[in-house]
């Protein structure tokens, strides 16, 4: 076995400009490596329950800002996403990722999760 399988590796391709790099642009190529594939589906996994936490979360605060949830209902839905996000942080750490390793870089789109999911106000 090659000792670059499981790593991410640039590869320089000629001939395609790019602003960035002045002349090549660099492209990402995935090595899949079976010794690694476990934690690649998990980080995948755990990515999009993430996104999907934060999304039900800024949701949960839209509901409390409009009223829409009593004071046992805010509670609960309170304590829920505490707890889902202390699984979470169990999770990476059973798997050696932080979660910033779940945060997807989409390019000029910027990262798939806010740094802080309740935004600059802390909400």
């Amino acid at each position: 076995m090659s000792p670059d399988h499981g790593r991410h590796d640039l590869v320089e391709r000629p001939g395609e400009p790019d602003g960035a790099t002045g002349g090549h642009a660099l492209t990402q190529r995935l090595s899949t490596d079976p010794d690694t594939v476990e934690r690649d589906l998990i980080k995948l996994v755990l990515t999009i329950v993430e996104l999907l936490r934060q999304l039900m979360e800024r949701t949960a605060v839209h509901r409390v800002d409009q009223g829409d949830l009593d004071e046992e209902e805010e509670e609960r839905v309170g304590m829920t996403l505490m707890i889902l996000e202390e699984r979470m942080e169990e999770l990476c750490g059973r798997y050696g990722l932080t979660m910033d390793d779940l945060n997807l870089d989409l390019g000029p789109l910027g990262s798939l999760l806010p740094r802080d999911p309740r935004g600059p106000d802390g909400r």
